[in-house]
């Protein structure tokens, strides 16, 4: 399991990252709301552990952000305000959990997996990506647009999938080389260029309606026509 924690605390969040990792789940932190969000726009995480008082952008906020951005990650947010007003502008701003500072450690171990397990019986049900008539199942590992299937290699799968959870963000080479090909981008390849082609031609290039579009300078981003 993925985990985000946004914890202004140096210590806290410390020690609940080397408490995760202990449980084996991959742990990334911010420490403000601002970096936060541009985590949790730019990567998949299984569960986000959210603060309500953080610098920049706080925790209610940010929750709110992120489910109008179509982030449906669940939240659990892990705060010292525990009134019962303070638990509904939280549920209310997107959170699917809710545990009060000081907290024991195991109880957010199960809590996470309580919403780890939730959302992945959800996923195998409705775990389909969709832009105009184009169709990625994630759980068949396969890709349709207008309801005919398209031939992808894993690598175009990847970065398909990629591309699609990033819809109408332009997303550049370095971000698609560290995310689907999990390397530092080298500025003397054109790797991704090349992919990025192979994958209009498979996508793209039998339908009237555009789906991969390039940003010169930036990179690229997916959106219908309709949407720019």
């Amino acid at each position: 399991m993925k985990v985000l924690v946004v914890e202004d605390e140096p210590k806290l969040a410390g020690f609940i990252k080397k408490g995760l990792e202990e449980q084996s789940w991959e742990v990334e932190v911010a420490y403000d709301g601002q970096v936060g969000s541009s985590f949790a726009l730019s990567n998949h995480y299984d569960v986000i552990v959210l603060d309500v008082n953080l610098p920049k952008i706080n925790g209610f906020e940010l929750a709110a952000l992120l489910r109008k951005e179509n982030v449906t990650t669940p939240i659990l947010m892990l705060t010292a305000l525990g009134t019962l007003k303070d638990k509904i502008s939280g549920f209310d701003s997107g959170a699917d959990d809710y545990l009060v500072k000081p907290f024991e450690f195991q109880e957010l171990i199960v809590r996470l997996r309580a919403l780890q397990k939730r959302t992945s019986d959800h996923k195998q049900t409705q775990n389909v990506l969709r832009i105009a008539d184009l169709e990625l199942d994630l759980n068949e590992r396969i890709a349709r647009r207008a309801g005919s299937r398209i031939e992808l290699t894993a690598k175009e799968f990847g970065l398909l999938e990629y591309l699609m959870r990033n819809r109408g963000r332009v997303v550049s080479r370095v971000d698609i080389a560290e995310k689907v090909w999990d390397i530092h981008f080298d500025t003397g390849t054109n790797t991704i260029d090349v992919y990025v082609n192979f994958l209009r031609k498979k996508v793209d290039k039998n339908f009237p309606a555009k789906l991969i579009h390039t940003v010169v300078g930036m990179g690229y981003i997916m959106k219908e026509p309709k949407e720019s």
